[in-house]
């Protein structure tokens, strides 16, 4: 499994406007110049996320976009499969399908954990948690 460019945007778009929470909205312009992004392809991005309820647009000459929730409330997890779909290593077996011994046993033992760790990992992850605003034993300092 490898996370897209447009999860990696993604959640550097929903990061950057949870560190501008304070501001009214925060235009596209301004993140794309902050984290090194092609505009367009943020601009794209960001239409996933705001139909998901991640993010919401304010309209106008001087718009831009905010945060829908507060940073505690969106999951990393919930936003890297809105814009992903699964995590998952591998698919589960199909209903009816018959795997061999070694199948199951590779599946349980190696790829089910994986899906478990990796889920684990993204679904504890909050955006304040990654900017720090929660728990700053847990967070990573990062500089834009």
């Amino acid at each position: 499994m490898k996370i897209s460019t447009r999860g990696r945007y993604g959640i550097r778009l929903l990061i950057d406007l949870a560190e501008h929470i304070n501001e009214s909205h925060v235009s596209l312009a301004s993140v794309a110049e902050r984290q090194a992004i092609s505009i367009r392809y943020l601009e794209q991005v960001a239409v996933i996320l705001r139909r998901a309820g991640f993010i919401r647009s304010v309209k106008g000459a001087s718009g831009g976009y905010t945060l829908a929730q507060l940073p505690q409330d969106i999951i990393i997890g919930d936003a890297l499969r809105e814009l992903e779909g699964d995590m998952l290593i591998i698919d589960p077996p199909l209903p009816h399908t018959t795997e061999t011994k070694l199948q199951r046993c590779i599946r349980l033992t190696v790829f089910d954990r994986l899906n478990e760790r990796i889920a684990g990992v993204i679904d504890r992850k909050t955006l304040a948690s990654v900017v720090g605003t929660i728990d700053p034993d847990e967070s990573y300092m990062y500089f834009i």
